[in-house]
């Protein structure tokens, strides 16, 4: 499982019960700028989970910070620190996806209107395809309806005829 990690974004586990966003904040701030500081809460008890999240400004300053405090105590706990991997949510081909199922939305529509196009541009194929066989087949039965005109003025001219027998012969 090859997930991309967030060079800037560190998970911090093993955090005691007393620590909370700003005392995190705090403990992470020497090593740089912090864009952002997460402790999921425990929906059921409304505490954190005993992990946060450290994301800084700068990879270097991330860098720093999970050498310096892996390992190191907070509030009588060691701390275990180390680059985060994207957020899982359910869904997706192969059953976790590492972005919402809404991200795709842009080109879902996009291909609905393309797969929308290429029908409507089928159905007018279609059409003109049926329009030009009807014309085929009336200009067909013209032919047809011209030879029989001309076949039946050959019969009622007998010089034509005449002249019909001869180039039957010599052919």
């Amino acid at each position: 499982m090859n997930q991309a990690v967030q060079k800037n974004t560190l998970y911090v586990g093993g955090l005691a019960e007393e620590v909370n966003e700003s005392i995190l904040h705090a403990a992470f701030i020497p090593f740089g700028d912090i864009k952002d500081v997460k402790t999921p809460l425990d929906q059921a008890t409304q505490k954190h989970r005993s992990f946060g999240f450290v994301t800084f400004l700068e990879r270097e300053d991330a860098s720093a910070a999970m050498d310096n405090m892996d390992g190191a105590e907070l509030y009588g706990r060691v701390l275990t620190v180390n680059y985060a991997l994207p957020e899982k949510i359910k869904g997706g081909e192969q059953g976790w996806a590492a972005k919402p199922i809404w991200a795709d939305a842009d080109t879902w529509f996009e291909r609905q209107q393309q797969e929308e196009e290429m029908k409507r541009l089928q159905e007018e194929n279609q059409a003109a395809m049926e329009v030009a066989e009807e014309l085929h087949r009336k200009k067909m039965a013209e032919d047809r309806d011209g030879e029989k005109e001309e076949e039946t003025e050959t019969k009622d001219d007998p010089m034509a005829r005449a002249e019909a027998e001869v180039l039957k012969q010599e052919s």
